[in-house]
């Protein structure tokens, strides 16, 4: 029969991080439209994805489905009834169809150059709000408590003083208590915050 199986690994969690934000929208639409019904969602399934790919994209400012086929989609309602766009269309359209698909390359360079300017004014606002935590060998620094099971509101997020005894690259130490003994594993800087006596 010829059947290859094929395995794959996480060689990019940047894409895979993508995939459950698709995911998660298209979850919460079928949620949605169930209305608190978990059954059916079959049947539901095929316009939630068309309303997902039919939808403007802010990064983009594009559809998805327009970045695919080169032109907007012509929404289910406008074919039952008389739209200008539907009348405006050629009968014969093979010309202004092959037109749109050589201009696909164009739009998907645009929308892409729009993307890099929307990521750049994230990245910017974010990086005005993050405060750069550093520490050198020997300062005093509490950790984060690791919380499972039932915590409550009271309960303590940060425990120490630990000092810090040898950095491992840019943002991991490792780390020991007050007697003197060293903790496991290094520390990432997110974990840790300055202790003041």
């Amino acid at each position: 029969m010829k059947i290859t199986q094929s395995f794959t690994s996480v060689a990019y969690p940047q894409a895979d991080g993508q995939t459950e934000v698709v995911n998660r929208i298209i979850v919460q639409a079928l949620k949605t439209r169930l209305q608190g019904k978990g059954k059916d969602w079959v049947e539901e399934l095929f316009s939630v994805l068309w309303a997902y790919r039919t939808t403007l994209r802010a990064r983009t400012q594009e559809t998805p489905f327009s970045l695919v086929y080169g032109s907007e989609a012509v929404l289910p309602f406008e074919v039952g009834q008389t739209s200008s766009r539907v009348e405006s269309y050629p009968d014969k359209n093979d010309q202004s169809r092959a037109m749109e698909l050589d201009l696909v390359e164009e739009k998907r360079d645009r929308s892409f150059i729009r993307m890099e300017a929307y990521m750049s004014r994230v990245m910017k606002s974010y990086n005005r709000k993050v405060r750069i935590r550093d520490f050198q060998v020997g300062d005093l620094v509490m950790k984060k408590v690791n919380l499972t099971g039932d915590v409550g509101k009271l309960e303590a997020r940060w425990e120490g003083p630990y000092k810090i005894t040898r950095r491992v690259s840019s943002g991991f130490f490792y780390l020991e208590d007050a007697q003197g003994h060293s903790l496991k594993r290094p520390w990432n800087v997110f974990n840790l915050k300055k202790y003041y006596a």
